[in-house]
């Protein structure tokens, strides 16, 4: 694929994209999928949800942080680029009404398409009075019990609004004291039933109401006791900083710091108002001054009749398969069979597992295994995210009843699944697991597992290392690699990492894994290097890199410094990248591209070419400083040649990609890459090369 139309280097051009901006431009991205004709009509509305999600996590952290910096005494520094930190934010607010106004503009078209076929949302003044026995009864016995409604005065304190919730804002109209007067409610949209109520079908049409519109249905009879004149509702919702303060209490435990932090986490500042543009003025000047909520730094979005638009992430099948995309049966895993032992096939070889494409079910049948197994002694294993039920958290509680030893490095500070893994922390816990809580300042987002198993009286250990989350949920829907191997020597130090956890004050090497905090950037700044010097003596000289995020400016001047010395690098980013590719006497040798699909692509990937004989890595790492310098982060090299092309043949096929690849921060933004004739869709593509191979190594599975 030729590299993408360079542009010339000026004095003016800019070295990197502001990281907020690109973020911004990432999750344009994921709103051209529901916006994409080929993609199923269902799956479109999720989209959105995916798309109004992203955006309500990243005001929570991201814009809550740049206003933090705005409202410090450096706020009139240009930190961001040449920018100011309130001159962000108003570029963040200006980005996300255009958004916002396309997102909107978007989810119509899908509906207007869904009535074609025969799908209708319908609201309250749409309705037949057989629908209206329904939807009463359904308020009645469903809705009713679980809505919390406030009646605001002026003369009682506001109440605080949690910021994961939508709210109706009610304006009344009544007669008091033979005056008229306005009267101000609120009605949180719960968040315990489904936002989508299918309604009984009288004819071969769907109809599908928001239970915000069965709210305003009986809105007459929730305020009877108000002799109103008129009433209204209209939804409203706030975002707040979700920043985690924690406090240095010596006298707390780490786990009661991070519950109480978390919970301090309700009553975060707001940075984000997001209103129906319908509103009456009054209750929207009354809602803003008793709320707290400053224009000058928080951001006010008008917006659409509904909001919470992340609830669309559950809209229902509808029974309608036509209309979702085909779902796909995980493939085994070649060679390694779910009905033999684990354990005796790797001891033979390395095998990748590379999720959905394969089923997750080997990492929890490797755990299984070693908590019967009586010659396994000890189990280490990092956790980040767990899924709700988690299989893997019960075969590590089932190896501590087992008498195994079992250490679990579980991280509490895992961004908005702290409550989840404090409950997971508490239930091993009291299951006799020993949990280990990571390093003071260092969040522990590696992903690997070691088991010391005694066999003729030596520990021998056998393990996998992932790119991605031990977590049956997300295994459906991220790809992901998990190496699993018996190499001692890699094990060995994986076994390392966890005595870095006990004792972080000792100097630790590593000769073939790359561990973050120590050694992630001068190591693969080493490997670039090493394609640097090829290229100069003329030698093949290649840089493959597949990861979620690139920020770190270092890497990136090093990644610069490569492309001007003539070295090729291919980059599949699928998130935000502050490089910038294509230009000439700067980047004219680097392509990025970025690839989103049904499928999150969550691999990290590292390819050097090394003059024929490339160095292969995955990773748990993205190039961002956070990765690099605060978090203890494992890149482990591949040695086993089939692993080795296994992994560098999924790349190409990524790279190859020509159906739903973009060019990022090129000269049009998000523009769907030029393609050759003959289209290629790599997540399909790739579970196809998956059950080719099968197919050869097995002729009789056909």
């Amino acid at each position: 694929m030729p590299i993408s139309k360079t542009v010339p280097l000026t004095s003016n051009s800019p070295r990197f994209v502001n990281r907020e901006i690109s973020w911004l431009d990432f999750n344009a991205r994921v709103l051209q999928e529901a916006q994409d004709d080929c993609v199923p009509l269902i799956e479109r509305l999720r989209f959105i949800g995916i798309f109004s999600n992203n955006l309500d996590e990243f005001y929570k952290v991201r814009y809550a942080t740049v206003k933090r910096i705005a409202l410090s005494e450096k706020s009139g520094r240009k930190a961001f680029g040449g920018q100011t930190a309130q001159d962000l934010l108003n570029e963040i607010t200006q980005k996300t009404i255009a958004l916002q106004k396309e997102s909107l503009k978007t989810l119509e078209s899908i509906q207007t398409l869904l009535k074609k076929e025969n799908v209708f949302f319908i609201n309250e003044k749409q309705i037949t009075s057989k629908q209206a026995d329904f939807l009463h009864d359904y308020f009645i016995h469903t809705i009713s019990p679980a809505l919390s409604t406030i009646v605001l005065d002026d003369s009682n304190q506001f109440p605080h609004l949690k910021d994961r919730f939508a709210f109706l804002a009610i304006r009344m109209e009544i007669e008091q004291d033979n005056e008229q007067t306005q009267q101000y409610a609120l009605i949180e949209i719960p968040e315990t039933i489904s936002r989508f109520v299918v309604l009984p079908s009288e004819d071969t049409t769907q109809q599908v109401m928001l239970i915000d519109d069965v709210i305003r249905f009986h809105l007459n009879s929730i305020f009877s006791i108000f002799k109103h004149r008129h009433i209204e509702a209209h939804m409203i919702k706030i975002t707040r900083d979700a920043e985690l303060d924690i406090d240095d209490d010596l006298s707390k435990s780490y786990v009661e710091k991070i519950a109480e932090s978390v919970n301090d986490r309700l009553d975060g500042d707001p940075v984000r108002f997001v209103y129906d543009q319908e509103i009456n003025k009054e209750t929207l000047h009354f809602l803003l001054s008793k709320m707290g909520v400053n224009p000058n730094t928080d951001s006010l979005i008008p917006g659409g009749r509904y909001h919470n638009r992340r609830d669309y992430v559950g809209f229902p099948s509808l029974g309608r398969k036509e209309l979702l995309y085909p779902t796909i049966e995980p493939l085994p895993i070649e060679g390694l069979s779910l009905e033999e032992r684990l354990f005796d096939r790797i001891l033979q070889k390395d095998f990748l597992q590379y999720t959905p494409y394969h089923t997750f079910s080997y990492v929890v049948k490797f755990l299984q295994e070693a908590a019967l197994d009586p010659k396994v002694k000890h189990i280490y294993i990092t956790i980040y995210r767990l899924s709700k039920i988690s299989n893997v958290a019960n075969a590590l509680i089932n190896a501590a009843k087992s008498g195994k030893k079992v250490t679990v490095q579980i991280e509490l500070q895992a961004r908005f699944d702290e409550r989840a893994n404090i409950r997971y922390a508490e239930q091993m816990k009291a299951e006799g697991v020993q949990l280990v809580f990571g390093v003071p300042g260092l969040k522990v987002h590696s992903k690997v597992c070691v088991v010391e198993r005694l066999e003729n009286k030596k520990i021998k250990r056998y393990g996998f290392i992932s790119t991605g989350n031990f977590n049956e949920s997300t295994a459906r829907i991220y790809t992901d690699y998990t190496l699993f191997t018996a190499n001692q020597s890699i094990l060995k130090e994986v076994a390392k990492v966890f005595q870095f956890f006990n004792t972080p004050y000792k100097n630790y090497k590593y000769k073939h894994l790359i561990v973050s905090p120590h050694s992630t950037e001068k190591e693969f700044k080493k490997h670039i290097q090493k394609e640097i010097d090829n290229a100069s003596k003329g030698k093949s000289a290649s840089i493959r890199i597949k990861i979620n995020n690139l920020t770190s400016y270092r890497m990136i001047e090093a990644l610069y410094a490569a492309s001007q010395a003539g070295v090729n690098i291919q980059m599949i980013v699928r998130g935000v990248c502050c490089l910038i590719p294509g230009v000439k006497g700067m980047s004219e040798n680097i392509e990025v591209i970025s690839v989103v699909d049904k499928f999150l692509e969550h691999t990290r990937l590292l390819i050097f070419e090394n003059d024929g004989n490339p160095n292969v890595y995955i990773s748990s790492a993205d190039w961002m400083t956070r990765n690099i310098e605060n978090r203890v982060e494992v890149s482990c090299p591949i040695y086993d040649p089939s692993s080795k092309q296994e992994l560098i043949d999924t790349f190409g096929i990524c790279w190859s990609e020509t159906v739903k690849a973009r060019q990022i921060n090129t000269v049009n933004i998000n523009q769907y890459r030029a393609g050759k004739k003959t289209e290629v869709r790599s997540q399909f593509a790739t579970y196809d090369y998956y059950k080719q191979r099968m197919l050869y190594l097995n002729p009789d599975a056909s």
